[in-house]
């Protein structure tokens, strides 16, 4: 008698492992955690809390959408703080930003 076939288990939606992918032009980045008090160039201590609306922060690019052209996976971004929409991913914190919203941009 032969061994019947096995029997494919489906993943559980709710288990949080399935794979992300951006779409069109969205990338996904991670915030540097760096952000919390920092020195003025004459040695005053500005703490974490303290109002940075024009300051702008460095993320890494994780994933990238299929219409980004001039931004790769693995890049380091500058943009606002307010340009994107916050995102809790498996535990960990990310920021999903358009390709035309980073203000700069280093190579990795």
């Amino acid at each position: 008698m032969a061994d019947p076939a096995p029997i494919r288990s489906v993943p559980n939606p709710l288990d949080g492992k399935h794979a992300i992918r951006m779409t069109a032009d969205r990338l996904l980045c991670q915030p540097d955690t760096g952000a919390g008090e920092r020195k003025s160039r004459s040695g005053i201590l500005i703490p974490a809390t303290a109002n940075v609306d024009r300051r702008l922060v460095w993320a890494e690019v994780i994933q990238v959408g299929p219409t980004v052209r001039n931004v790769e996976a693995g890049d380091r971004v500058l943009f606002a703080p307010d340009a994107g929409f916050e995102v809790e991913i498996r535990g960990d914190e990310y920021l999903i930003l358009r390709a035309r919203r980073p203000r700069g941009c280093v190579g990795a």
